[in-house]
């Protein structure tokens, strides 16, 4: 009681502060039910004048602090739970601080790395950069005599103990609105916060973002167009992240990127196809790539930074993937339909016909239009709000996916305004569909299947010798009886007699038997 007390009282603050910056003032009080709508009444009456223009929202969260302007974040990536225009509103929401002092940021370094920062840098400059969790300083360090400028990326002292207390509060709303509302069990807002709680947590482990900066340079080594800063995992702990400094031209540096006379049109090629190579080829992609972690080198590659927000697909949700790209460019709506059955996200109980008609309805006003015009964020986007009439859960790998694409794109098109995202995308996807759903990746999947079969088979003779000797054990306590103490034959006899319980006693064991044996087999 005391708990949902405390956490009553902290919403209740946010509520405040949501209802002065107007944040209620957008809710339709039609959608709301009659008790709901005299809260929102009274919740006009103390908003704030000039509350009414610009992004209202994003205001109210960046007043709340680090967790709340997080978790706007988050949610810029879930129109499918907020709605498209308040997730619109959220993509304008500043994760911008006040940077924390200079000798705190020291301390943190020093304590972190286990010896004085002077070992540790030649030189530690002022924050470059502020944000809700880290701060970047730009430091120097001597290796082989040579001083070399480093990127030090810190957290903010007492920031996990602030995020956990709020991420509190939203566990309790997600679990009341699942409580008492359906719609809330769709969106399965549970697991939006237990997603959100675990990017939080990842990106509170700075070792983790070095981690997620090392793998990508292996996927990336060989790509001509793309790569990423490299990890110094000696100057690098939980809460310390240093790393390559990039001197390079941001790409929201529009006037600077003209003036060294880049090729823009181009430039938007290589975002846009090694996003996608990132994502179909390896599974494992940077889920926020706005221009402001986009820079461009001296040899015309892209480099990336900021790797606290990371997305991954398995091999199943790619194959999907590739087979709706594949199945809306050949309007083969159907095939797009069975996809999503097969891959279980549509209940069985819908029909395939329906489902497929309600696909066509997306997919022939594409075939209407230039390619300039054609948005494959915006197809996925219209797909994910379909699906919601056919009862398919939240997949929040998906959506992360394509909130992503739309930044990509986004980004792609300011640059060349005629971008046609289909031909710039073919190539890639062309690449991947051939290698895994044609001939070779037939094969591949065969031979998969033939050494999971392989190791099945392996495993029968050991399930079958551990069945043989429950069996013999059955037979034994059938022609000698089971030997049990006295205190448990009271307690049986107590229960049901002791006739019947041997009886259950070897219906269970034989159960346990066959569950075992299916239970193995499934594993292996």
């Amino acid at each position: 009681m005391i708990s949902a007390t405390t956490h009553i009282a902290r919403l209740a603050r946010a509520a405040l502060v949501f209802a002065r910056e107007g944040v209620f003032g957008a809710v339709d009080p039609s959608l709301v039910p009659p008790p709901g709508q005299l809260a929102l009444k009274v919740a006009r009456l103390i908003e704030r004048p000039g509350a009414k223009s610009g992004p209202r929202l994003s205001r109210a969260l960046e007043r709340m602090g680090p967790a709340y302007l997080k978790l706007g974040q988050f949610l810029a990536t879930r129109p499918d739970v907020v709605g498209v225009v308040m997730a619109r509103d959220l993509e304008s929401l500043q994760d911008r601080l006040p940077p924390f002092p200079q000798a705190e940021a020291e301390t943190v370094i020093a304590t972190a790395l286990e010896r004085p920062l002077s070992r540790a840098f030649v030189s530690l400059g002022p924050a470059v950069a502020a944000a809700s969790i880290a701060q970047v300083h730009r430091g120097l360090v001597e290796r082989d005599g040579v001083r070399v400028p480093v990127a030090v990326k810190v957290l903010r002292p007492q920031v996990a103990s602030r995020f956990r207390r709020d991420l509190s509060d939203f566990f309790y709303v997600a679990h009341k609105a699942e409580q008492f509302s359906a719609e809330a069990r769709r969106l399965r807002l549970v697991e939006v916060i237990n997603t959100m709680s675990r990017s939080v947590a990842m990106e509170m482990d700075l070792r983790l973002e070095a981690a997620a900066l090392s793998e990508m340079a292996e996927n990336t080594g060989d790509d001509p167009d793309f790569r990423v800063p490299t990890v110094d995992w000696d100057r690098t702990a939980h809460n310390v992240l240093t790393m390559e400094w990039i001197d390079g031209i941001a790409l929201s540096d529009h006037v600077g990127l003209e003036k060294a006379r880049i090729d823009l049109p181009d430039l938007g090629r290589k975002v846009i196809q090694s996003f996608l190579r990132h994502a179909l080829r390896d599974g494992f992609f940077h889920a926020d790539m706005h221009p402001g972690n986009l820079f461009l080198d001296e040899a015309g590659r892209l480099v990336a930074v900021d790797f606290g927000i990371m997305g991954r697909l398995g091999l199943k949700e790619r194959r999907f993937l590739a087979e709706i790209l594949l199945g809306f460019i050949t309007r083969n709506y159907r095939r797009v339909a069975e996809v999503h059955f097969e891959a279980g996200y549509v209940p069985s109980h819908h029909s395939v016909e329906n489902f497929a008609q309600a696909i066509r309805a997306i997919g022939e006003p594409i075939h209407n239009r230039t390619a300039e015009e054609i948005s494959m964020a915006k197809l996925l986007s219209l797909l994910l709000e379909v699906t919601a009439l056919f009862d398919m859960r939240t997949r929040p790998e998906l959506i992360l996916l394509q909130k992503t694409m739309v930044v990509v794109e986004g980004v792609a098109r300011g640059f060349d305004p005629k971008l046609d995202i289909w031909k710039i995308a073919d190539p890639v996807v062309r690449e991947w569909i051939e290698r895994n759903l044609g001939p070779i990746g037939r094969i591949q999947g065969v031979m998969s299947g033939t050494g999971d079969l392989a190791r099945v088979l392996m495993g029968v003779p050991v399930i079958a010798a551990r069945a043989v000797t429950v069996l013999e054990q059955l037979e034994t306590m059938t022609r000698e009886g089971l030997h049990l103490s006295e205190d448990t034959i009271a307690a049986m006899y107590r229960a049901e007699g002791k006739k019947s319980r041997w009886r259950a006693i070897a219906l269970w064991i034989i159960a346990a038997t066959f569950i075992g044996i299916l239970i193995a087999i499934k594993q292996l």
